[in-house]
């Protein structure tokens, strides 16, 4: 057009009329419609270059043979001439930032207090100080104070994952028993699905479906007022189901007898399927490496409630 001193290049290919995309890096093979990558200059290439010009190839040959720009291998050409020495290659990305010491001080005492990982102290730091620091520039911090270790099963991509939770308290709860590692007790809990907080629970000297039941009828006392609980999760344990059924084919645990009365819908997790029990499973894994911190059960659970950052609760907070 006239007035306009920009021109589009047409590329015909086989009778076809293709007009390459603007700020789009093509090959030496354009023809076959294929982009550029980001060819990335190694040493491998530069030695290859210097050796060939000193054997008086020309660039446009040497660019060829190693799919980079004419204009790369005169460069690389120019700065040998220059310097007698290969042209240095820099690094790719950001600078490296260094953690403060004011920082590297608030990442140890929130770790002290919360005793999470890198990824929560992330979301943590940022909610209480509004600062952004990486993960992993926390698990270095952590890790040169002594107070993480490395997994090398974390090193690996993670796969992708769905949480799962109910929007509102108390629409369902989960219920499991674990023989505590620290003092052998039988340790029950009944844990919020949606909030995670831990709405009764105790260390006892025996699991039974009579204190299950008890658990459930503390929290309806606690928590009816606010909203009567209307399923409870748990495994296919004795404590929770009848696994044995009678002559007449009938089979009823007190636990479930006790729910329907209730109103409370029983939902049995998949059997060999921890996960549907997840949370709770979760928290034991939480219990066995924090409770020998803590005096009694009650200050545990008080510092789990209270103290403890919760990610359902930052990423509620944070956004």
């Amino acid at each position: 057009m006239e007035g306009n001193h920009s021109y589009i290049r047409i590329m015909v290919i086989g009778g076809l009329c293709i007009v390459p995309k603007s700020l789009t890096l093509y090959t030496l093979d354009w023809f076959m419609g294929k982009r550029n990558k980001a060819v990335k200059l190694t040493r491998r290439k530069i030695k290859y270059i210097i050796r060939s010009k000193i054997n008086n190839k020309s660039a446009k040959r040497i660019a060829a043979e190693m799919k980079v720009s004419i204009s790369t291998v005169k460069r690389v050409w120019m700065y040998w001439l220059e310097n007698r020495e290969a042209v240095p290659i820099k690094k790719s990305g950001r600078k490296k930032k260094e953690v403060d010491s004011e920082t590297r001080i608030q990442i140890i005492e929130i770790h002290k207090e919360q005793k999470l990982g890198a990824r929560r102290l992330e979301k943590v730091l940022e909610f209480k100080y509004h600062k952004h620091v990486p993960h992993n520039a926390i698990h270095e911090v952590l890790l040169e104070a002594g107070l993480a270790r490395e997994n090398k099963k974390k090193k690996k991509r993670r796969k992708p994952w769905i949480r799962y939770e109910r929007k509102h308290s108390l629409t369902a709860v989960h219920l499991d028993w674990h023989t505590s590692k620290i003092n052998r007790k039988e340790v029950c809990i009944v844990l919020d699905d949606s909030s995670r907080c831990i709405l009764a629970g105790g260390e006892f000297d025996a699991a039974t479906a009579q204190t299950s039941i008890n658990l459930i009828q503390e929290v309806l006392i606690k928590f009816g007022a606010i909203r009567k609980i209307e399923q409870v999760i748990t495994d296919h344990g004795s404590q929770f189901c009848a696994n044995k059924k009678d002559r007449s084919g009938n089979s009823e645990s007190s636990f479930e007898a006790f729910l329907t009365e209730s109103g409370i819908r029983h939902i049995m997790a998949r059997v060999k399927h921890p996960q549907t029990n997840g949370k709770v499973e979760k928290w034991y894994d939480l219990y066995e490496k924090q409770r020998n911190k803590f005096e009694s059960f009650d200050i545990f659970v008080n510092w789990y409630n209270t103290v403890r950052y919760h990610e359902s609760q930052l990423l509620i907070r944070l956004h």
